[in-house]
């Protein structure tokens, strides 16, 4: 079974496609966020140095680096040509639309907020509604009209 490049290609029916998709969401998500936090040493940097170019105006931009990191990371991973992101990858999972069209890099930010903010009021019950949905389908997924599907 493979998943199709076609982009007007739906989200597959077979149910093999969803089978322990949301146990390695879970170890995705885990990878994604030590790479994201890896990503913010060299970005804090950066930072530093247009700061200094800026007169100082860009350590206002400290406490927000991780979430713009984490932005522009899933953005042009998930909202790229392989529609996942490294973790993702790595666990053999990627993420497309249930109408068949791409994941775009604002679609990725969106799914990515509705997450944070979505986690942040329900915590644990985020992860729960992939037990009792179809597909395996969280909250934010149900929202935005994404899913995830094995890529094999």
């Amino acid at each position: 079974m493979s998943l199709n490049q076609n982009p007007l290609y739906a989200a597959p029916d077979d149910w093999r496609a969803y089978s322990g998709v949301l146990s390695r969401r879970v170890f995705a998500f885990l990878l994604d966020y030590i790479i994201i936090a890896l990503l913010c040493i060299p970005a804090a940097i950066i930072l530093f140095f247009l700061s200094i170019v800026t007169l100082g105006l860009g350590f206002f931009l400290y406490p927000a680096l991780y979430v713009i990191v984490a932005g522009i990371y899933f953005g042009l991973t998930v909202g790229g040509s392989g529609q996942a992101s490294l973790g993702m990858r790595a666990m053999g999972v990627s993420m497309m639309r249930v109408d068949g069209q791409r994941i775009d890099f604002l679609t990725a930010i969106v799914h990515l907020a509705l997450f944070w903010i979505l986690n942040s009021v329900l915590t644990p019950l985020v992860l729960l509604a992939g037990l009792f949905t179809e597909r395996s389908r969280l909250l934010h997924d149900l929202l935005i009209g994404t899913v995830t599907v094995r890529a094999l």
